[in-house]
């Protein structure tokens, strides 16, 4: 078996440095705890950017994966595939009864929303996207370009034309930045890498009717807010409004890269083939693992478990912030928390990580709090009483 010191060695040679990474070599994973090779055991209240939603190696989903590799791994989309249609119609009648495209990530899931908008307003010569400022969309041209930090920016201009950028929760500055030739507002309901900022309900209902009245499309991505993480099955669903276009990757899998596109029929129709691929989007193997999320959600009732966790896991929190003076504020919806510090949280994410906690910290102050959708009260009580010691000191 290879030493710890040898693997990190091999990633030294052979592997492109472009992550910061930890000194800590995973081997293993189930339900919310992952352990190193030293079999020492961490209690993970990330989740790996919200990917493991429903806890490492969930029993459903590996179950899911072995019969499928065991069946049919991969076809390419020139044919029909069982499972694929299936996970298609989950994801249509859990939300606005759109329609589906299937790829591998959250980045290729906006470009495809990105591509389909201007797509479907081409006639028309509308092609500028309005987002906000401090989002983010991921990580190809057109989504770094799409994601409103100039820190993403620098070094790959001159980036995609047709972007605009606008303060978050001001629909007034929407409105003044759309012009004749905007095809569509793309915006996160709560912004993830941008601090857990949330949308106003107030801020949402605007940007439907400014939609509306424009004749342009709302696009949501909910990539890192999505399959359940919030206490209902999309964000967009704790604001009365449906979207034209909506984004899925992260937890969609459970770990197995897959990433979706949904939208209504009638703007999914402009996508006719040669538009728009992905050899590998919408495989069999990912399907399946996608479509035991969404069995094991309902089965196990996560979504109350969401909200009722989400809610002791804030009120908990807000204790602490009245104790600490370096928590300046929690916010956030279900189990989706931010806390932002009047201190640098990388030190504190460090510390807790020592401590045996994974956590994760965004815009250098605002710890990232987004346990899989599966923890219990005494799953939050050890992280928090963790976390707690460390700002303590």
């Amino acid at each position: 078996m290879m030493k710890k010191s040898e693997i990190i060695e091999q990633y030294d040679k052979y592997v492109i440095p472009n992550y910061v990474r930890n000194p800590i070599v995973f081997v293993k994973g189930d339900g919310v705890h992952v352990w190193d090779e030293n079999n020492r055991r961490y209690l993970d209240l990330f989740s790996g950017w919200a990917v493991s939603s429903i806890g490492h190696c969930n029993p459903n989903v590996t179950k899911a994966i072995q019969e499928q590799a065991a069946t049919l791994v991969h076809m390419p989309n020139i044919y029909y595939t069982k499972p694929q249609g299936i996970l298609a119609e989950y994801i249509s009648e859990n939300s606005f009864h759109g329609q589906c495209f299937f790829c591998n990530s959250g980045a290729e899931a906006n470009e495809a929303a990105i591509k389909l908008a201007r797509l479907h307003n081409s006639h028309k010569g509308k092609y500028k996207i309005v987002t906000m400022n401090d989002s983010f969309h991921g990580r190809t041209l057109a989504t770094i370009t799409a994601t409103g930090q100039p820190k993403y920016h620098k070094g790959f201009t001159p980036l995609l034309e047709g972007f605009t950028y606008v303060p978050f929760n001001r629909a007034d500055e929407v409105e003044k930045a759309i012009d004749d030739k905007t095809c569509g507002v793309m915006l996160e309901p709560i912004q993830g890498e941008g601090g857990i900022n949330v949308a106003d309900q107030d801020f949402m209902k605007q940007l439907r009717r400014i939609c509306d009245e424009r004749e342009i499309l709302l696009i949501l991505d909910e990539v890192q807010t999505g399959m359940g993480r919030t206490g209902k099955y999309f964000a967009y669903q704790h604001y009365d409004i449906d979207p034209d276009i909506m984004t899925l990757a992260k937890s969609l899998g459970n770990g197995t890269a897959i990433g979706a596109m949904e939208a209504k029929p009638e703007i999914a129709k402009s996508l006719v083939p040669g538009t728009h691929a992905s050899t590998f989007g919408g495989n069999p193997l990912a399907c399946s693992a996608a479509v035991a999320v969404f069995e094991t959600i309902q089965s196990e009732n996560l979504l109350d478990n969401a909200t009722r966790m989400g809610k002791y896991a804030a009120d908990r929190l807000s204790d602490f912030a009245r104790e600490l003076p370096c928590i300046a504020d929690v916010r956030g919806i279900g189990l989706m928390i931010g806390i932002e510090l009047t201190i640098p949280a990388p030190d504190a994410v460090r510390k807790c990580m020592e401590a045996g906690l994974l956590l994760n910290c965004t815009h250098e102050n605002v710890i990232r709090f987004m346990p899989p959708i599966t923890v219990q009260k005494e799953h939050i009580d050890e992280g928090l009483d963790i976390l707690k010691s460390v700002l303590e000191t």
